[in-house]
Order: structure tokens, then sequence, then C-alpha cells
């Protein structure tokens, strides 16, 4: 059901119009009921007028004097002076005396006009606004409660309805466990009676899990898609206001409208906005606190089998509070991985479909260059491939767009005015032939497919792509180690043709040093501590942050046995390239001179045989 949207109003125009209305009330209004304005003169002009005839009424206070002119439009005052003739003067001019002159308001009507008419007239509009505000916000998605004037407590979710155009499990690829997870869901909200017979209830919540960029969200639109159900969606964010005991509010709210609407979801994004672990502290009136307490009182309220499915998504199930995730409450969880080589090819078919592509695409290759991508940065990937087609002035992108997409998404777009020395140019050169050729030399390693040393956006001079062939969801000792050397080999090389070394390999160093500690800390790979865990990792979808468990003692023997094993590499690394110094400076040279070879050419140089006149020279 789709709602027309109505013409937005422009946030100036509210403006203009309480302006003017103040403007209004101030300088007509208000002088209007209050009076005419006094205008105070000294007693010199009030002779000079007496003398000329201009005072129409006057009247003499104990304390001032005040008149009119002619017309009796103004009024006047001055102060009482020592002035034996001023009544007879005053006759002779022709003025009246008069005592019913209004000059002033009592001063509680002066300030009730003044200050606190105008205020109340201010807010009104200000709540007027806010509501037409929010009525913008909301498009043309439904709205449920909330007025003029009292729509602060009430909740503005976004509410799709039954629709057939909706997104549906077709329209995502790459998460199939997941899918077959919600679709359990999507079978009970279709014939709960199938489920009631035998005795079971549905969860009451699910949880999705993952990292950003996976589908969290387009996987609980999918289910109301396929379930033909309301579907009702909100931040977690959205919760949480300024005023104390709104965000409880928004919750009883919004579940009042839920139960209405059954069969339906609920879908709350990124919940731990409002679902953090609670601290025991002795602050009660916390407003984040009060909205979750809410939440979990909401979600006990639900009588078995009501029709109502609450799905929520994170990506730090860990600072979730443990009251939130029990059973009767979220229980259920779905993990919404990064999605697997067949997961990626699917993704990318997806999205391709929305794009003008040559009928000769490689998909698998591009998802085995994409390693470890989301589907967000897959849509990406795609998107520049079109965009890289129009800058090139084709009608639909090929097989190198989605390529150089790639690159474009890890390295950045190439840096066109970035110019290298020829110096620099040779020292990039053999630094990412180093990487390549120890990574060629070892078993165990991702074969090369590219080398380039065109300077990227992201601050890369160069790089070396290796693509693994297939998943891999385990490493041993040995892949990890030559992983190791392979990033130490950039440096290696430096050292062994130049006898210097340069800030090219800071990336490397940082990646190696990582890798190392990972090894003895967390996978039990160091013969000193054995299958001991000495660090732990925290927010595993945000990066992996982690922090060291264990002692200071313990702290130093770990820096140690992370530098003997980087040298251990790094020497190893060494040793292939000085065995193979030859192939290195032919190599170089090639790279020096295309800048940029693939994996076939690499390697068919790697295997050729010197001529015979250079092996008889090399004897």
């Amino acid at each position: 059901m789709n709602i027309p949207k109505r013409p937005k109003r422009p946030l100036t125009t509210y403006y203009l119009i309480a302006i003017t209305l103040l403007l209004v009330i101030n300088l007509f209004v208000i002088p209007a009921i209050m009076g005419q304005r006094v205008h105070e003169v000294d007693y010199g002009t009030f002779m000079d007028m007496t003398e000329s005839g201009k005072i129409g009424l006057v009247e003499i206070q104990s304390n001032q004097i005040v008149f009119t002119d002619k017309e009796k439009t103004q009024i006047f005052k001055t102060g009482l002076m020592d002035d034996p003739g001023l009544v007879e003067r005053l006759h002779d001019s022709g003025a009246e005396f008069s005592s019913e002159i209004v000059t002033q308001t009592s001063p509680l009507l002066s300030l009730l006009l003044s200050w606190l008419i105008p205020i109340g007239i201010f807010l009104a509009l200000g709540r007027y606004m806010r509501s037409k505000l929010m009525d913008q916000e909301n498009g043309n998605s439904m709205s449920f409660g909330g007025n003029m004037f009292g729509g602060f407590g009430k909740s503005k979710p976004k509410v799709y309805v039954k629709s057939s155009d909706g997104i549906r499990f077709a329209d995502v690829a790459g998460e199939d466990e997941a899918k077959e997870n919600l679709q359990e869901i999507v079978q009970y909200l279709h014939d709960p009676k199938k489920y009631q017979e035998i005795g079971a209830s549905m969860p009451k919540g699910v949880l999705l899990v993952g990292p950003p960029g996976t589908g969290k969200t387009m996987l609980a639109k999918a289910v109301a898609g396929e379930a033909n159900v309301p579907f009702f969606s909100m931040s977690g964010s959205e919760f949480v206001e300024m005023f104390v005991g709104m965000g409880a509010s928004k919750v009883r709210d919004l579940f009042s409208q839920a139960k209405e609407k059954a069969p339906c979801i609920v879908f709350i994004d990124e919940i731990d906005a409002i679902g953090k672990k609670r601290e025991a502290n002795l602050s009660t009136n916390d407003e984040r606190e009060q909205t979750l307490n809410q939440l979990l009182t909401e979600m006990d309220g639900f009588e078995g089998n009501t029709g109502v499915i609450i799905l929520a998504a994170t990506n730090r199930p860990d600072s979730l509070d443990p009251a939130l995730t029990r059973p009767g409450r979220f229980d259920r969880r779905v993990p919404v991985e990064l999605p697997d080589l067949k997961g990626r090819e699917e993704i990318l078919k997806v999205h391709a479909k929305k794009i003008r592509i040559a009928d000769n695409i490689d998909f698998g290759k591009i998802a085995s260059m994409a390693a470890g991508a989301s589907g967000a940065e897959l849509a990406n990937i795609v998107n520049e491939a079109a965009l890289r087609a129009v800058r090139d002035g084709r009608k639909f992108a090929v097989q190198s767009d989605l390529e150089e997409s790639i690159e474009v998404v890890i390295a950045g777009y190439q840096k066109k005015n970035a110019i290298l020395t020829t110096k620099e140019k040779l020292i990039v050169s053999y630094h990412e032939i180093g990487h390549a050729l120890v990574a060629a030399m070892q078993t165990h390693s991702a074969p090369v497919t590219k080398i380039t040393i065109i300077p990227r956006t992201s601050g890369a001079l160069g790089y070396t792509m290796q693509v693994d062939e297939g998943n891999h969801y385990l490493m041993t000792k040995e892949e990890m180690e030559n992983k190791i050397a392979t990033l130490t080999g950039g440096r290696a090389a430096e050292e062994l043709e130049f006898g210097y070394i340069t800030t090219g390999a800071s990336n490397d160093i940082e990646q190696a040093t990582k890798i190392a500690r990972a090894m003895i800390t967390r996978y039990g790979m160091s013969d000193a501590f054995d299958m001991v865990a000495l660090e732990t990792v925290t927010n595993q979808y945000l990066g992996g942050d982690t922090s060291l468990a264990c002692s200071a003692q313990t702290q130093d023997e770990i820096d140690r046995k992370v530098i003997e094993l980087v040298k251990q590499q790094h020497e190893k690394a060494r040793k292939i390239l000085t065995d193979n110094k030859d192939k290195l400076d032919e190599l170089a040279k090639h790279l020096y001179e295309k800048e940029t070879i693939t994996g076939e050419e690499f390697m068919e140089i790697l295997n050729r045989k010197p001529a015979p006149e250079i092996a008889q020279q090399t004897m």
C-alpha cells in the first residue's frame, strides 16, 4: 500500500511564519492593548508648547504634568516645577484641564502582555512546527499516535505494510544459513496453527548479529516481505531522548501498535544503543536504562502465539545486557557473517542485474579477488565498475571494470598526478617484487595475481595482490609463518639491493607483528606458552580489538617471542631473495618498465630459464 507523499514545506517557511506573527503581536497588538506610549520631555519644551498654543489636554499631578498635543494623538509628561503662573498661562493658551489621561497599565498586566503571552505563543508554534517536521521525516510511511501538542512521547516507526513489490529472500544472496533460520519465522506467520497443534511456540525475539554491511536490515525486511505482514522499523537511538521517560513511552507505544497490527514484525536496528549491560552504580535515573527496562517488560508481557515477532540487529552482541538475550526474550541468535566464495559470487550477480554488463563476465574470479568483502562492499564494487565504464565512454561494464573496482575499494583510486622519482620508482619495484618472489618460492602461499607500482589514494605506492583458490577457514602454523615471511620480503629486497631501508614497509611491519602476536597469544602456536589464551578479543565484528590478560612478566616474554618470530621469518625472506637474486633483478626491471604486471607474466618470467650466454657468463 503506497500512501502518497504530501509536498514538503521548507523549514524556513515555518520560521518566517513564526517570526512574522511575533512581530505583529509585539508591534501592533500589545501596544494597542496597553494604550498609547508616553513621551517624556523637559520642562522647557512644555513651556514652549504652552506659549505656542500646542497643548490639548493637561493634567497636573502631585509629581508630574501629563499633557497631549493639540490633536490629542500623543501623550507627553514632564516634571513638576515651582511655577506660580502656570495655570493662568495654560488657560490663556486654550489648553483643557482633564483628569482622564491614561498613561500606563498595571505592572502585572504589562508583564503578562509583554512576556508571558508571546512566550506561550512561541512555544505553541514550536510544537506545531516539530509535529510537522516529524510528519515530513516519516515520508510515505504510516505513523500512529501523536498530535499537534502531545506527540513527544509517541513512537514514530517506519511501517512497511503488505506489498507485492517488497524485498524477498531472493533479493538477499550469500546468507543461506541465515535465510534458512528465518524461513521458519515466515512459515509460522503464514500458518501458526501447524505449530500450535503440536504445542510449539515461536521465539519472541530473533537477534541478527554480524559485521557491518552484511545485510542484517535487508534480511529483516525480507522476512516481512516473504510473510506479507506489516513491518515496524525503528533504530535503537530513536528511543532515547533528552526528556526523561520519553524512551520508555515510545517503547510502550510501539508495542501497543504492534499488537493491534498482529501478525507483524517489529525490527529494532542497532539495539545496542538501548540494550547495553546495566552497570552497578548508584544512578537509577538513566534514560537508556529506563528504556531497556521497559523493553524487557514489554517482551515479557507477550502472551503465547500473539503473532508479533521481534527482530533486532547489532554488531556488538557482547555488549548486550544478559537479561535481554536470555531465553524467553531473544531466544534465537542468527549469525549474519561475511559471505564465502559462493556467497560473494551470488551477491555480485544480484547487484550486477542493476547495471549493464558484458556477457562474458567471470563472477567467480571477481569473487575470489574480493575475499573478505561484505555484501555492502560488493555492491559498491559493482557500482564502481559501472562508474568506470561511463568514465571510459562504454555503454556497459566489462571484466576489467570489475577487477579495477576491487582495487579501488581496497587501495583507492590511482593518483594520476603522483610522480615518483626514478630512484623511488626503482625502490618500489624491488619492494613489490620482493613480496611476490618470497610468496612464490614458498609452499602453501596464495598465488600472486597482480603487481603494480602505481600510487593509490590510500597512500600505497604499490601493492602485490594474492588471491586464494577456494575458501579457507583454517590456517596452519606454516601458512601463517609464510605470510609473515611474505610481508617482510619487501624490506628484505630493499636491504639486499640498495643496502639501506625506507619507510615503505610500515604497513607490512604492522601486519606481520599482528599475525605473530596472534599466533603466540591466541592460537597457541608457541612452545613457551602452549595452549594458554593470553589475549581476549573485544568487538569481534568491529575491528576485533584485543586486550592482554596476563601478568607484566608474561607480557615481556610475549614481546620477546613476537620479535624472535618476525626476525626468523625476515631472515628466511632475505635468504630466499639472495638465492634468487638474478630473478629479483629481472622481475624488478620488468615491473619498473611496465608499472603493472599480471600474475601470469610474473610466473612466466620466474619460470623462464636463463639464456645460454647469460648462463656461460655466470659460470
